[in-house]
């Protein structure tokens, strides 16, 4: 079933058939694109989605399509969180395990991309900070409500092929700062994050995975200009021209979307877990040269020493163990 999928599938193609009825997911960032769409297809398909969002007013407006195609006994609800603030993190998770109602699967889809030099309001680089450590506090504080058998999945990025985490200086307090860099570290971050938090987790059969999404055009590209994006789009198709290859295009947003219901619904567990993930398929290490437009996942993203190393440290940086 799976196999039948690819790049142009949507998410409704990935979801036909399938009846989300009495699963609760949680999904954070749908204030937006792919948060929207993810949680539009799973509330068409029967689930309870609780939503997360830092501007809830905003989120609101967003979701009325969310909620116009709710069916099956599907709902939305939405709470706030502002993955760089880590009292807003343990807020919100502190919420969520009061209320006590366990979740099926966690999205962890909210994020920011190639921002200016920033700080979180605790001092982590915004990307860093943003992408990986409030994801990673979040999750961790209420992995008890997983329920056995469920599913946590990181939307990462391709982008993590431009750099790994550098656990010596992860706030680049010591090395020049580099947008793409930075947003390479944290995409890495979330693989990794995904990989140790397999291992840790798979006795009770709740397994993990990462993805990529693909190249989609939404609020998440707002600090890369749209000059800048032209200019590589323009050498990209000039490369696959080259190599007698079809150009470049852009996927739209339930195509985008797509990746993240499969694998947290129709992919089997085993296949993911400990796993990246892209164009609806597991996806093999590739180390060598890779062009924008292939497929592939960097061995340093699913290291497990490394994994291991990353988990620590961001232990050490937030001030908790798990």
């Amino acid at each position: 079933m799976a196999a039948s999928f690819g790049a142009t599938s949507t998410t409704d193609e990935v979801l036909a058939g399938v009846d989300l009825n009495k699963k609760r997911v949680l999904v954070t960032g749908v204030s937006a694109g792919l948060g929207v769409e993810t949680a539009r297809a799973l509330v068409a398909h029967g689930a309870q989605v609780v939503g997360t969002a830092r501007d809830l007013a905003k989120a609101e407006a967003a979701t009325t399509v969310v909620r116009d195609q709710a069916a099956h006994g599907g709902s939305l609800e939405l709470v706030a969180l502002d993955l760089a603030s880590l009292a807003s993190v343990r807020a919100c998770a502190d919420a969520l395990l009061a209320d006590g109602r366990p979740f099926d699967v966690v999205i962890a889809n909210a994020g920011v991309m190639a921002t200016p030099m920033g700080r979180t309001a605790d001092g982590f680089e915004t990307q860093f900070g943003t992408n990986h450590l409030g994801h990673f506090v979040l999750v961790n504080r209420i992995a008890s409500l997983i329920r056995d058998g469920g599913r946590l999945v990181m939307v990462a990025s391709a982008g993590h092929r431009y750099a790994e985490p550098d656990l010596d200086d992860p706030g680049f307090k010591h090395t020049p700062y580099d947008p793409m860099v930075a947003y390479g570290r944290s995409k890495t971050a979330n693989i990794q994050f995904a990989v140790e938090f397999d291992r840790r987790h798979r006795t009770r059969d709740v397994r993990a995975t990462a993805l990529h999404p693909g190249g989609i055009q939404t609020e998440l590209g707002r600090h890369v200009g749209q000059g800048a994006v032209a200019q590589s789009v323009e050498r990209i198709n000039a490369d696959l021209a080259a190599a007698g290859k079809p150009a470049f295009a852009w996927k739209t947003i339930p195509e985008g979307a797509a990746t993240s219901v499969w694998a947290a619904f129709v992919a089997s567990a085993e296949a993911v877990g400990g796993r990246y993930c892209e164009n609806c398929h597991v996806s093999g290490i590739t180390d060598g040269l890779i062009t924008p437009v292939s497929e592939g996942v960097r061995s340093y993203a699913l290291d497990p020493e490394r994994a291991r190393a990353l988990w620590a440290k961001s232990e050490d940086l937030v001030g908790e163990r798990y």
